[in-house]
């Protein structure tokens, strides 16, 4: 048993003497927009050998959101390098023996799970050959839709509605956190928001929201009658095909 149990341990040493480091950045970048940073608390990325599921390296994207110019004015020549030393990725530094088939999972961003998107890719890893500069991107769909009013599960009395409706708001930013507004970087001219209303569980309306403020997208809705409510906000860029959603449920009561 001692003598079974001194091999396993001699051949576990010898085969960690055959691993190489090898180095794998890894960069979550929201689709039309930015590198997913520390700004809005970054993205997880988990790497994992792709066969048997072991996680070989697993950590948060910190930095910057990178260079606005470079990355949303610019136009792209083959190999050029959209990140630098500042902008935000995880670098996973893993020990592997021979070439390794891996699985890069990243969820994004991390703090925001109503608009969190779980993305992979998978690629091989050889020992010893580092994946650096840009790294490997995963590219994040979305929009992060958070809505301010009316509250979840709000209980609003009949008679405090005004005759203009109940007010509705919704924060929307880029899955980087980038800022939306209108004739901005991020258009808000561009994109339609809408929110859409149910009354006991049946349609109710439909109506557009205004972009006042930077971020800030709102409209008013007419209510005449008590009952349970939901509300869904949607964003849709039709020139990049993005899209995004929150929803809440809140009570008129008579």
């Amino acid at each position: 048993m001692k003598k079974s149990i001194l091999f396993l341990a001699v051949l576990s040493i010898c085969m960690n003497a055959f691993a190489t480091e090898t180095k794998l950045m890894v960069r979550a970048k929201a689709k039309d927009a930015k590198f997913v940073g520390s700004s809005i608390g970054g993205a997880h990325v988990i790497v994992r050998n792709a066969v048997n599921g072991e996680i070989l390296a697993e950590g948060n994207t910190t930095g910057s959101t990178g260079n606005t110019d470079l990355i949303m004015k610019s136009a792209h020549e083959r190999y050029t390098q959209l990140s630098d030393d500042k902008t935000a990725g995880f670098l996973a530094v893993v020990d592997i023996d021979e070439p390794t088939f891996v699985r890069v999972e990243v969820l994004s961003p991390i703090n925001k799970k109503n608009a969190q998107v779980h993305a992979s890719t998978e690629l091989w890893l050889i020992p010893g050959k580092d994946i650096l500069g840009d790294g490997v991107v995963v590219e994040i769909p979305g929009f992060v839709i958070d809505i301010l009013k009316p509250n979840t599960h709000q209980y609003i009395a009949l008679e405090s509605i005004s005759e203009a409706g109940l007010s509705i708001e919704a924060n929307i930013v880029m899955m980087c956190g980038c800022p939306i507004q209108k004739d901005g970087i991020w258009d808000s001219d561009l994109m339609e928001v809408k929110a859409i209303v149910h009354k006991d569980g049946a349609a109710f309306a439909e109506i557009s929201l205004d972009n006042p403020a930077q971020n800030t997208f709102t409209g008013t809705l007419g209510i005449s009658e008590a009952g349970y409510y939901q509300i869904t906000v949607y964003a849709y860029n039709s020139k990049t095909g993005n899209t995004g959603v929150d929803k809440i449920n809140y009570v008129v009561r008579g």
